[in-house]
């Protein structure tokens, strides 16, 4: 039966878990607060280095050239000479193996390393360090002893500053009995729509004037007087004339009209 230790490191890559206490700018810092916790007795197994914003940075440190590529190559093959030198005087006792292992070492060396920068033709005239930085490394510990490590860090002298606050739960009230939740946020009630403005009442239509009638065309009880004609300026303006006929069209027999009396 295997037994893991809280502080084991995963065997597949896994995000780190853990509440945030502190944040610095530096790694040397984050390094400081660790080694501050431990001092302490802390379990530091519980805490998690964690940078974020990671950078891929290049530092390029010379100009290559030819002598000092020989130079470099000859220096790592002496190295590696006098290594087998010593191999070989351990065993045979004689101490010119080592003078000779060094100098063919040497030779060997500023071989391949002027030919592998001939090879470059020039592409790679520099030489460089790269390194992965973070623009701020934050310190993770377990929750159940999160507040522990805090007060701890507050009292370290140069590592106050970094201290981070408990965050505040999403809902305060979750999980402690008899709280009520707050009320949800009731929408206004709508506006009663303004009253519309009565209407006027329809207008009655104006009655016709009334026509005194001509003594001329009726008689003194309002009866009409037969054969008698009524002229043209007479006639109301609606009237439409009658249509004209054709012409060579068969006019319909007029019966006699009465002349007028004197």
């Amino acid at each position: 039966m295997s037994m893991s230790r809280p502080g084991a490191v995963p065997r597949v890559p896994t995000p780190p878990r853990g509440e945030e206490i502190a944040s610095y700018a530096t790694y040397l810092e984050a390094q400081k607060a660790v080694d501050f916790l431990s001092d302490n007795k802390f379990a530091v197994e519980l805490v998690t280095i964690v940078g974020t914003d990671l950078k891929m940075v290049e530092r390029v440190t010379g100009r290559l050239t030819y002598g000092r590529v020989a130079i470099a190559g000859a220096a790592s093959g002496a190295w590696f000479g006098l290594f087998v030198g010593l191999l070989l005087f351990l065993f045979s006792g004689d101490g010119a193996f080592v003078l000779t292992a060094i100098g063919i070492g040497a030779g060997f060396g500023l071989l391949f390393s002027v030919l592998s920068y001939a090879l470059t033709q020039g592409k790679r005239d520099f030489t460089s360090q790269s390194q992965i930085v973070a623009s701020s490394y934050g310190i993770l510990c377990a929750p159940e002893r999160a507040g522990d490590a805090r007060q701890l860090l507050s009292r370290m002298p140069e590592g106050a500053g970094g201290v981070r606050a408990p965050a505040a739960p999403a809902n305060p009230t979750w999980g402690t009995p008899g709280a009520t939740p707050p009320p949800a946020p009731t929408a206004p009630a709508p506006e009663p729509p303004a009253a519309a403005a009565p209407a006027s009442a329809p207008t009655p239509p104006v009655a016709p004037p009334a026509r005194t009638p001509d003594p001329r065309w009726t008689t003194p009880t309002g009866e009409p007087r037969y054969g008698a004609m009524r002229p043209t300026s007479d006639q109301p303006a609606d009237a439409q004339p009658d249509a004209q006929p054709a012409p060579g069209a068969q006019q319909p027999d007029q019966p006699d009209q009465p002349e007028r009396p004197a």
